[in-house]
């Protein structure tokens, strides 16, 4: 959310593009040619701006961000002339009356004249466009009477509230000879100046016959526009926890500035960095041999389905497709958890795989070997930080800097030959610098090794497909606060990256044995 105000206040200024480095993202907006650009790889994208959607209220100071000032030696885009549909003239009047209500409570009567002056110029209130999906406001299909603009009815709201501060200012501060208010009790004030705002922004929304969500505000429950809560807000308010509508959720992803002289290796893990390359083909062992290590042969199968053909194990495998060597009617039994299935099936499983030498159980995920992934080149970081995470304010912090480029995908991948994309690299990471913590770092230094932290897919996120994704490995990617569900305090975290790990075959026991 602050991005975004951040960089539509920009725009609003006529500034020719801005800098979101100061904020914690590597980007440059280019207003000029709507691109947002990496400063790191140079890579552009398109972005759009969109006129159909609820501009949130939202106050306080935010980051400051560097952007080049508009002057007459620049060139720059025309002026653009300020939206004057309903719901545009509802945020700014809001707005203005919670500028007014930050200097005293004064000057509500501004606002409401620039309101009239935009309508008269653009010949009359416009109805508001509905966000796709969203069906429109109840006054644009039936009205009882005469229709009226959403700032005209928090226009109102605004007129009956100010006076109520004006003469709450008056009656707990002495008179402006003697002395000023007190900063505690202003911003007391203007506190219940914004919340009495928000909850009339609300109504009117609801009003309007824009969809709401209950959102459990600071003071209570009670319905609000999705766009006044955010994504952030509704998902605090899912899980019980109070929601500001004045000011968006802080979202902290990074710590603050750390220096090289301050960048620590970690005590009992060597090196700092490790890189993995392109697979290296095993050779010399055909599936069946392989598959021999790990099965015992049954002369009498048992009146069960093999579970991977659906066929009964007393008849020949039903796979139809490449048929390897082996005889349809064998059957086999795997030595560590007894799972039963055609040989047939088994090696047309192993073909479709990573052929690593391993196999896994399709029944129980049960590990025979060492399993290793498909993830591509790329280079891991890791060091200490002198800071602490939420939950964790005993110890220092572990940061973990993933780097993968994109590149053409391999014989291993979803689609050998084609290339695939590499998005959010470096991806940063963050564990406390705790028994367990060191714990998990060297088994995550494991599971890089072995090119299972990453994989080539479909992103859950964007829908892209190609392109470099997690591969059911938890990180926590956010620094200092825990909105996203991504960050720290989080008490069963490192129990469940153990299990995860576990899962692809990776603990202190089996480590362990594999060096021996």
């Amino acid at each position: 959310m602050e991005v975004g105000i951040t960089i539509q206040h920009a725009y609003e200024k006529q500034h020719p593009w801005i800098d979101l480095t100061s904020i914690g993202f590597c980007y440059v907006i280019d207003f000029s040619t709507m691109g947002q650009i990496n400063r790191q790889t140079q890579r552009k994208r398109r972005i759009r701006r969109r006129l159909d959607l609820v501009y949130p209220l939202v106050t306080g100071t935010l980051p400051k961000s560097q952007s080049w000032p508009a002057s007459p030696g620049v060139s720059s885009s025309p002026p653009t002339p300020p939206c004057t549909c309903p719901q545009c003239l509802l945020v700014m009047s809001v707005k203005a009356a919670v500028a007014a209500g930050a200097n005293g409570g004064t000057g509500t009567a501004v606002p409401q004249q620039q309101q009239r002056k935009a309508s008269a110029q653009s010949g009359g209130p416009k109805p508001p466009i509905p966000a796709p999906g969203l069906k429109p406001p109840d006054g644009m299909a039936t009205t009882r009477g005469p229709l009226k603009t959403l700032a005209s009815q928090v226009g109102r709201r605004q007129a009956a509230s100010t006076p109520a501060l004006s003469s709450a200012s008056s009656a707990t501060s002495p008179p402006a000879a003697n002395g000023k208010v007190s900063r505690a009790s202003l911003n007391t004030l203007n506190r219940t100046h914004l919340q009495r705002l928000a909850i009339a922004q609300s109504r009117v929304l609801i009003a309007s016959g824009v969809p709401t969500v209950p959102v459990k505000n600071l003071n209570g429950s009670s319905p609000v526009n999705p766009a006044l809560a955010g994504i952030t807000g509704i998902l605090m308010s899912a899980a019980g926890l109070p929601v500001c509508l004045t000011r968006p959720p802080k979202l902290v992803l990074h710590p603050p500035p750390v220096s090289k002289s301050e960048i620590k290796s970690i005590p009992g893990v060597a090196n700092t960095c490790r890189k993995t390359t392109k697979k290296q083909a095993k050779k010399g062992k055909t599936p069946e041999e392989v598959l021999k290590k790990y099965l015992q042969k049954v002369r009498h199968p048992p009146d069960e389905d093999c579970t991977i053909c659906m066929e009964r194990l007393s008849t020949p495998s039903g796979y139809k497709g490449p048929q390897p060597v082996v005889k349809p009617d064998l059957v086999g039994k795997l030595s560590k958890c007894g799972h039963i299935y055609h040989l047939h099936c088994l090696v047309a499983m192993y073909n479709n795989g990573n052929k690593d030498g391993s196999l896994q159980c399709p029944t129980c995920k049960t590990i025979y070997g060492v399993k290793t992934g498909t993830q591509p080149p790329g280079k891991m970081e890791y060091h200490l930080i002198p800071h602490s995470l939420p939950g964790h304010p005993d110890c220092k912090t572990i940061r973990i800097i993933y780097n993968i480029p994109p590149g053409v995908q391999g014989p291993e991948h979803p689609n050998p030959g084609k290339s695939f994309t590499a998005r959010g690299f470096p991806r940063h990471c963050y564990l406390p610098d705790s028994e367990k913590g060191r714990k998990v770092l060297k088994l995550l230094l494991v599971a890089w090794d072995r090119r299972l932290i990453f994989a080539i897919g479909t992103s859950s996120t964007t829908g892209e497909s190609d392109t470099v994704i997690w591969n059911e490995i938890h990180h926590k990617t956010e620094f200092g606060s825990n909105l996203t569900g991504h960050g720290y305090p989080d008490a069963n975290y490192l129990d469940n990256v153990l299990a995860e790990l576990a899962v692809q075959g990776i603990t202190e026991e089996s480590t362990a044995q594999e060096k021996d």
